[in-house]
């Protein structure tokens, strides 16, 4: 077993690993998640005998919350030099590597979380305890990790629509009749699902399983030019100050730290925006129930 900060590598056998997030309080992805997740790139692409992956994480309530955006300002390192924005490079390169991605969610998955996940060639979530989200514009800026992208191929236009502009939090069995997952599976089953078919992947021929990966993404992946453009646009309302304000004022409330605040994220954050577009006082959380 291979231990990095952020990034615990099982390498089960020689053709299958289980890679698990642990970065506490909340899962959240800063600067050296990326870095620890560009060099598992590279040693995804690199192993000759590596047929398929699976995510997990070590926090039973977050997958991966969202970014940390205490960190936003900071400059991003990478192992070696990168032609596309460093979680880009990532994602894109895993999206086509021959090497077969599969998620398996507890928890919460928003934001980046929910964009790394779709960049995985399969998503299988827990039927109690997972939790999806896009709520970027409910602080004042589009998905620019590849939601916009991959949610309108795999949901439709409408339903992606409904799950990027209403800015909430989805249950697991919504988010697989939208297409966000492949499967809800109660949360007993789940790991022993998982693991079944990862090892049924890697008892597979490497070769056929290219093919089969190189053929079928032929039909799906966006485009490059498509995820910098949407980049683009999620940078530049980054860094206009009512975003800026709208961070500021929900870290306040609890946006990035354990609690009440980001298990109901979604419902958190919308209350915020409404409250800020009345031009009332911010007041605690009594705007939205379960």
């Amino acid at each position: 077993m291979n231990t990095n900060t952020q990034l615990t590598i099982n390498r089960k056998t020689p053709a299958y690993w289980r890679v698990t997030f642990h970065n506490p309080p909340i899962n959240m992805v800063d600067p050296d998640t990326v870095y620890e997740l560009l060099e598992l790139m590279d040693q995804i692409e690199s192993d000759p005998e590596l047929k398929v992956v699976v995510f997990d994480s070590a926090d039973p309530d977050f997958f991966i919350s969202h970014y940390d955006m205490t960190r936003a300002g900071e400059k991003q390192k990478t192992p070696k030099d990168i032609d596309l924005p460093p979680l880009m490079d990532f994602t894109t390169r895993l999206s086509r590597s021959s090497v077969v991605s599969i998620v398996e969610i507890r928890g919460r998955i928003r934001g980046v979380g929910s964009e790394f996940a779709l960049a995985c060639d399969m998503r299988f979530a827990s039927l109690e305890k997972a939790i999806f989200g896009q709520p970027e514009l409910a602080v004042g800026v589009v998905p620019g990790g590849g939601a916009i992208e991959q949610l309108s191929r795999l949901s439709g236009r409408a339903r992606a629509l409904e799950i990027i502009l209403g800015a909430g939090d989805y249950d697991a069995l919504t988010a697989e009749r939208y297409g966000w997952i492949n499967r809800a599976i109660t949360d007993v089953e789940l790991e022993g699902f998982v693991e079944n078919l990862a090892l049924r992947i890697s008892v597979l021929d490497r070769q056929l399983l290219s093919d089969a990966k190189r053929l079928i993404n032929r039909n799906g992946l966006p485009e490059t030019s498509e995820l910098q453009e949407s980049r683009s646009t999620f940078i530049l309302g980054a860094m206009s100050p009512g975003t800026q304000e709208k961070v500021s004022k929900a870290i306040a409330l609890g946006f990035g730290r354990q609690g009440d605040f980001e298990l109901n994220l979604g419902q958190r954050l919308l209350g915020l925006s409404i409250q800020e577009d009345a031009g009332q006082e911010t007041k605690d959380k009594h705007f939205f129930h379960k």
